[in-house]
């Protein structure tokens, strides 16, 4: 994060405080780190059975944007975690997640640092390892980011795909946004109705169109259950609201070109 940019001005171990780590200083508990530095993010890879304590400290502290890059946090966990960020002025990205991106200004989170290309075209994705495919597809073929984001693939969340929608649509540096969902629940879905009142051109791109019913694939949340969740029925309820889907990553690079210079 610092190599890209980013202004990392503290962490936090408890019973580590006073040490350095890169220059940086590390503080016993967030509410040190707070006072001491100011922060307005915060990114925990705090391991799953104390995440949920991390993020309260975090939201406790009136950090304005946490970035949960732990997996495998309880969902019961999640479920208190995100009853207490509707009272706060706090908002959370993940868990199990990448974090966000906005290339030449910040990252917050794991992405690769080389992919990035500064742009014009918005990403919010719930896989990870797609993310940084995606990326880096559109980056080789000359198609800069405004900012990407991976919001997570584990059942409970904190910010939904219609939450970074609605932030691209209101901002003035992102004129396309390509979204990336995969199999398991109704989040593609739910963000439907608020694409088709969107001015700006949304690509959607689900994938695990071959995954087996039943069986986890890789995310807690990407898991089809009977009848429902799956990518082709995700695709045609797309493609039925008359928004436009990508069948590949080089799909996408293409009709994404093809908005751009219209």
């Amino acid at each position: 994060m610092k190599d890209f940019g980013t202004n990392v001005v503290g962490g936090v171990t408890p019973g580590k405080g006073g040490q350095e780590i890169h220059g940086i200083p590390v503080f016993d508990s967030v509410k040190e780190a707070v006072d001491d530095t100011n922060p307005n993010a915060s990114v925990i890879f705090v391991p799953p059975g104390f995440a949920a304590d991390a993020i309260f400290e975090a939201i406790d502290g009136g950090i304005e944007l946490i970035v949960a890059i732990t997996e495998g946090i309880p969902v019961h966990d999640m479920m208190r975690v995100c009853a207490y960020l509707e009272d706060s002025s706090s908002r959370l990205i993940g868990p199990n997640c990448p974090g966000i991106t906005t290339p030449g200004e910040s990252k917050i989170g794991i992405m690769p640092n080389p992919i990035h290309l500064a742009g014009n075209v918005g990403l919010v994705s719930r896989s990870g390892t797609l993310t940084y495919e995606i990326i880096d597809l559109l980056s080789r073929n000359g198609i800069g980011q405004s900012t990407s984001v991976g919001i997570g693939g584990d059942q409970v969340t904190g910010t939904s795909f219609v939450d970074i929608l609605e932030l691209f649509e209101k901002d003035t540096k992102t004129d396309a946004v390509v979204m990336v969902g995969e199999i398991g629940g109704t989040a593609e879905e739910d963000s439907i109705d608020f694409i088709r009142q969107m001015r700006k051109p949304v690509i959607a791109y689900i994938v695990g169109v071959s995954a087996p019913p039943g069986k986890t694939m890789g995310h807690a949340g990407a898991i089809v259950s009977a009848g429902s969740g799956t990518a082709l029925e995700k695709i045609k309820a797309f493609e039925k609201a008359g928004i436009i889907t990508g069948r590949s990553p080089k799909d996408i690079v293409l009709k994404l070109t093809n908005i751009l210079e219209k």
